[in-house]
């Protein structure tokens, strides 16, 4: 999938003239945390979100500091805090980096994207203008959406135990030689020797994830390789 493909196409924009009063109006109105910000040519110039808006001399939040860090700071520093906690106009507080993504960007990589910037929305630009704005909301729609889709019919019990052995096999982590399973009537027991015990997890995971399972038994034992020490499950 593309981020063209889970974006919100009618994106709440606002110009660096908007006045703040109106663009906090619009935060709450559209329960949105954050607007891009646009020129007159519709290309993205900026973004305006709730972090930019923390300290503000109304609600009493601005940064006050006591004599001798408005020393260290140096006056460059103070004046920039005056103009977020003072500014009337979004242009004067907005974020001007904009990190945006192609409708046919791979949603891998607006994920990446987000957690190496740590933003939580990203403008998709096509043409130089703004087209839509891939959120962690679109994701996690995106993601019900496949998983609705992927529940296919339930398998056999011999098709369980050999898909489960399968993706053990095709994971770097996959303990294969030492784990096996047993499945009846769709229940499974997992069991084997495992090296670490957050092996336990992904392996229950990977036999919970395929249809036709009813329930899952774990029955492994962890033996901690550096003492020997045998913990079972």
């Amino acid at each position: 999938m593309n981020a063209g493909d889970v974006m919100t196409r009618q994106v709440v924009t606002v110009a660096p003239d908007t006045v703040i009063e109106e663009a906090v109006r619009l935060m709450l109105e559209n329960r949105v945390s954050g607007l891009p910000v646009i020129d007159a040519a519709g290309a993205p110039i900026g973004v305006v979100t709730e972090g930019d808006l923390l300290r503000r001399i109304e609600t009493g939040t601005d940064k006050r500091h006591s004599g001798w860090v408005r020393l260290l700071l140096g006056p460059g520093r103070l004046a920039a805090e005056y103009t977020r906690s003072h500014a009337n106009k979004v242009g004067e507080v907005m974020t001007s980096e904009v990190v945006s993504v192609a409708p046919g960007t791979p949603l891998a990589e607006v994920v990446e994207l987000m957690e190496s910037r740590r933003i939580k929305r990203v403008p998709v630009v096509d043409g130089g203008k703004l087209v839509g704005i891939v959120s962690r909301a679109n994701l996690v729609a995106a993601l019900a959406d496949m998983l609705v889709k992927e529940r296919g019919a339930a398998l056999s019990d011999d098709d369980i135990r050999q898909a489960i052995l399968a993706e053990i096999d095709k994971q770097p982590w996959g303990p294969r030689e030492s784990v096996d399973a047993i499945v009846t009537d769709g229940a499974v027991e997992l069991h084997g020797t495992i090296l670490d015990e957050r092996e336990r997890a992904a392996l229950i995971v990977a036999a919970e994830n395929l249809p036709g399972v009813k329930s899952v038994r774990d029955k492994l034992v962890w033996v901690e390789p550096n003492s020997g020490m045998v913990v079972p499950s």
